[in-house]
């Protein structure tokens, strides 16, 4: 897990998203976008992680920081997925894995003893510039939420 921002730069981009508005990285009106990537939707971590956001997402609100949901999950998948936990912000679909290579977050993991290709859950807090600002990288779900949290509100 970094805990510091990298130099790594990121180009503007626009993705399908749920809520019928197709998503635009630069030009975000709030202090903070936090886009978070997790492997795939109606897994035990991925809805751990997605109701510890939605529990959060007023707190969120609150800091003046809009959160996203991205996976390579269909537009339906996210659909039904947004649907069934009751998520109050968006999810993003990159079916393609554009944004997951741009962000560096799709690895070959082991899964019951074979090499697959997936997301590794990731992190990343964007100032209003599109500036990272914070990342986190192989994050592991508990607390992870209140983390990312503690680390807007801290935030000048």
């Amino acid at each position: 897990m970094a805990d510091s921002p990298t130099a790594a730069t990121y180009n503007d981009f626009t993705a399908a998203m749920t809520g019928g508005t197709p998503f635009q990285f630069l030009g975000r009106p709030a202090k903070y976008t936090v886009l978070y990537f997790y492997p795939k939707d109606n897994t035990p971590g991925c809805t751990t992680e997605s109701i510890a956001f939605r529990e959060l997402h007023e707190q969120f609100l609150a800091a003046n920081t809009e959160i996203y949901g991205i996976s390579r999950d269909s537009m339906r998948s996210h659909d039904g997925f947004k649907a069934k936990l009751g998520l109050p912000f968006q999810l993003i679909s990159d079916p393609d894995e554009a944004v997951c290579n741009q962000f560096g977050v799709m690895k070959n993991k082991n899964m019951y003893g074979k090499q697959v290709r997936g997301v590794e859950r990731s992190t990343f807090v964007f100032d209003a510039t599109g500036k990272l600002v914070k990342e986190w990288r192989g994050v592991k779900v508990p607390e992870h939420a209140e983390e990312v949290l503690a680390f807007v509100q801290s935030q000048p």
